[in-house]
Order: C-alpha cells, then structure tokens, then sequence
C-alpha cells in the first residue's frame, strides 16, 4: 500500500472514530459523506449538513474537495453546487492537515 494510500486510510479511520457520521461511496475510501452540526454559538448552531468528501489521487499533498449537499446559505459556499469557496481548504492545504481539521477547525470558521 502507498503511502497516500496508507494516509487516506488513516484520515478516515481518524474521522469515523471522532464521533462524526460518515458514509462511504461506492464502498471507496475516496468519495464519502460526513454529517456536519453548525457550530455553537453561530447563526448555524443546532443545524445539521450532510457534506461530501472527495480526495484526490494525490491527497494529503492536494486539499480535498468539500461540498454541501445540504442546502446552506452562505456568501462562501456556491448556491448551485455546494462547494466551498474556502482559501485555508483549496489554497493554503498542508499535509499536516487531516480531514477532522477540516470538519473541527476550517468549516467552523467558515460559519
């Protein structure tokens, strides 16, 4: 197994046992759904989002890409497709960075 490979793997066992709803695609480690709840003290606390996860052959080292399947009203999210408009996700991505950053850290700054 890749090291990528080792790495996604990983990242997603991390994410299932963080206590998020996740649901695989195709029964693949490379597309899922994750349930997400607004965060506390936002205009979205109490509200849940069903969001898709997609990783790239060449992920951690290229960002996933995340989108809203739920509809969200949001000035960083594109109305019609779901996907986040989010520099710290599609820009400054790190390797350092695992999938509970983007659903404990990035997301939450978003909203």
């Amino acid at each position: 197994m890749s090291s990528p490979s080792k790495r996604r793997e990983m990242d997603m066992m991390k994410l299932m046992m963080s206590d998020y709803k996740v649901e695989t695609i195709n029964d693949g480690m490379q597309e899922f759904f994750v349930e997400f709840n607004g965060p506390k003290d936002s205009l979205y606390e109490g509200g849940v989002w069903k969001i898709r996860v997609e990783l790239p052959d060449a992920y951690p080292y290229k960002s996933p890409s995340v989108g809203f399947i739920t509809k969200i009203y949001h000035p960083n999210v594109d109305e019609l497709s779901g996907s986040v408009c989010l520099d710290v996700i599609n820009q400054t991505w790190s390797p350092m960075f695992d999938l509970v950053n983007v659903f404990e850290t990035f997301l939450p700054q978003l909203l």
